[in-house]
């Protein structure tokens, strides 16, 4: 019966592509999902599928494992891609955590406008999200949950078998006379997740048959509780963010609102959410903060800060005030940290600043620290943490913007100033952000 529930599911989904992006770890949850959409697409041939492996590096196995899975998918006629990532580990990101990052990070390179991301997620996992969820004091938005369908990246996140147990899977693998690999660390009960499966959800059913059938009802009315949260609290969210997505809460705002407001406001940015105490720390250490504080919290490897008065969610990022590059002319350069692509053009309608005599080097950095300096336009010199201060800079940004200098002399600090004695009408600078 797995297969006519599958079917029927996936064609309820609201379709904007017929393009499947099938997220195959090669384990027994995966490899159901790859025989199912197999099936599938054999009865709907207008349907198309793509298999990503994704290689975190944290297993020996895991070249074998993706060999098993390209020969697999191939064996179904369904294309294939290994990606293998780098997990980005620290004080605030667990390891179970940075590979969940890295794993959606690269399954959404291969996301075309509409298309539709499908993960194994079942009703076991789902017991273990919401229980995950209750151990950090999560309020609606937590105990929601995985929903079965969400927007993600260009196209949607949809998990066809949210509703079906593990036990169902297994024995339709066994049915079936399906191969998989069995992943070493999902015994290691020190991952929370491993915890809960291992030894609290069982002795949880043997008490109350029913319950992860009952968790998973009150993670759906967890979720739209929220839904109609946010359809009621639309128009006024869609007014308080603001064009670089910063967040303007409304005058007056009570705490119950402004809690709904920044809950939603993060959703919408993907980030992780904070918790309870957490959030009464932004409200209470940032939001009403000073006037003239400088506040910020942080938390996972995020922090969010204010400026005047609007809200902003940052990543934590490296120091990079000792990073630099020698950069030419008509050449394309990334900069660190996902701060765009830098491009010194000659001419150009745009063009402020002069070209480099033959003797000087043009490089870009982040960091300046030397006499006060003088912009075009402007009347008198001034340091470049006054200049900043006027040019209305936010404090987390005077370290991450791109500064061209020529030798050693700062010449522009990009979309801000050109320093008068560097200017002209030779070259235009362009920076494409990525965010």
């Amino acid at each position: 019966m797995l297969y006519p529930s599958f079917a029927q599911t996936l064609l309820a989904y609201p379709h904007h592509s017929k393009r499947l992006i099938i997220a195959f770890s090669g384990g027994v949850d995966s490899r159901v999902l790859l025989e199912l959409v197999a099936r599938f697409i054999a009865e709907h041939p207008d349907y198309q599928a793509h298999a990503v492996y994704v290689h975190h590096g944290l297993s020996a196995h895991a070249d074998e494992w993706g060999i098993k899975c390209q020969r697999w998918a191939e064996s179904y006629g369904i294309s294939f891609t290994l990606e293998r990532v780098q997990l980005e580990t620290g004080a605030r990101v667990s390891v179970e955590q940075a590979a969940r990052q890295a794993r959606y990070h690269a399954l959404s390179t291969h996301m075309n406008l509409g298309d539709i991301l499908l993960t194994a997620q079942h009703a076991d996992d789902q017991i273990e999200t919401f229980m995950l969820a209750l151990k950090r004091g999560s309020g609606p938005t937590g105990l929601a949950a995985m929903p079965q369908w969400q927007r993600f990246e260009l196209g949607f996140h949809a998990r066809p078998l949210l509703t079906t147990r593990r036990a169902e899977i297994v024995q339709f693998a066994l049915d079936h006379q399906l191969d998989w690999v069995e992943d070493e660390s999902n015994q290691d009960t020190r991952y929370d997740r491993n915890f809960l499966r291992h030894q609290i959800v069982p002795e949880l059913e043997q008490r109350w048959p029913g319950v992860v059938a009952a968790v998973s009802r009150s993670a759906q009315l967890c979720g739209e509780q929220e839904e109609l949260l946010a359809e009621l609290l639309g128009q006024t969210l869609n007014q308080a963010i603001q064009s670089d997505k910063s967040l303007l809460l409304p005058s007056p705002c009570s705490k119950s609102l402004g809690f709904a407001l920044i809950r939603q406001w993060l959703k919408s940015l993907a980030v992780v959410m904070p918790s309870l105490a957490q959030l009464q720390q932004i409200w209470s250490s940032v939001v009403h903060a000073k006037e003239d504080a400088n506040p910020k919290l942080c938390w996972s490897q995020y922090e969010i800060r204010r400026y005047q008065g609007r809200l902003y969610v940052l990543e934590l990022w490296d120091d990079i005030s000792s990073w630099q590059q020698t950069i030419a002319l008509e050449q394309t350069y990334q900069l660190p940290q996902n701060l765009g692509k830098l491009t010194l053009t000659l001419q150009g309608e745009k063009a402020l600043l002069r070209q480099p005599k033959p003797d000087e080097t043009v490089s870009v950095r982040f960091h300046y620290q030397g006499d006060a300096i003088k912009p075009l336009g402007r009347s008198g010199s001034r340091k470049i943490k006054k200049l900043y201060q006027e040019y209305q800079v936010p404090s987390w940004m005077r370290n991450r913007t791109p500064l061209i200098f020529y030798n050693d002399k700062l010449a522009a600090a990009v979309g801000i100033f050109v320093v008068a004695e560097f200017s002209g009408t030779d070259i235009t600078i362009t920076l494409e952000n990525e965010f």
